[in-house]
């Protein structure tokens, strides 16, 4: 009669001195002192772990930290908390720029506001968040008609925020603003 692969591996591991062999009910009734009197029973010990037992729980352990990994806590990250925050709070109205500010065909980004402002063609002004819809990071350029996002290389059309180039899932978010002579002002 042969032994399956695991109770061959059960009785090497119990056979040679291994200290990650657990041990087996019969080791603990030949190995060790005996029992007092009045001690209490023995607990019942646990079974060998298997080989199976053993790869499922290395490979928990490696998804583990390979999710951990994912949830990075990088710089460009909390920039964009503070920014959010500062977006609930509004603008209140106060002038953001002068339209003499914002090239045609380009932008300005006002990270402090958590806005992206450009100006598509001459006299018609648009405005974004400057989060990228991506990992949030914040953009931080504008150029060659598109708004730029350094993280992972997405870009948005300065004309309505859509995605230019992914890996952003969704465009920019609109944002409110007003013009009046040569302010621009949050709405």
């Amino acid at each position: 009669m042969t032994a399956s692969r695991e109770e061959q591996d059960a009785s090497l591991l119990r056979t040679v001195d291994c200290p990650f062999a657990l041990p087996s009910a019969d080791s603990a009734a030949r190995v060790g002192p005996a029992e007092p009197a009045g001690a209490a029973a023995p607990v019942a010990s646990r079974p060998d772990p298997t080989r199976r037992t053993v790869v499922t729980a290395v490979g928990a352990a490696g998804l583990a930290a390979a999710l951990a990994a994912c949830g990075s806590d990088d710089d460009p990250s909390e920039p964009a908390t503070e920014a959010s925050e500062k977006e609930e709070g509004g603008g209140g109205g106060a002038v953001l720029a002068m339209t003499a500010d914002i090239p045609v065909g380009g932008g300005k980004i006002f990270k402090d506001e958590g806005v992206v402002v450009t100006q598509p063609t001459k006299g018609r002004f648009k405005a974004f968040s400057h989060l990228c819809t991506h990992k949030q990071c914040p953009v931080t350029s504008v150029e060659g008609g598109t708004i730029n996002c350094p993280c992972h290389g997405s870009k948005f059309d300065i004309n309505d925020g859509s995605v230019q180039q992914k890996p952003a899932p969704r465009p920019l978010p609109a944002k409110e603003i007003t013009v009046e002579g040569d302010s621009i002002k949050l709405a």
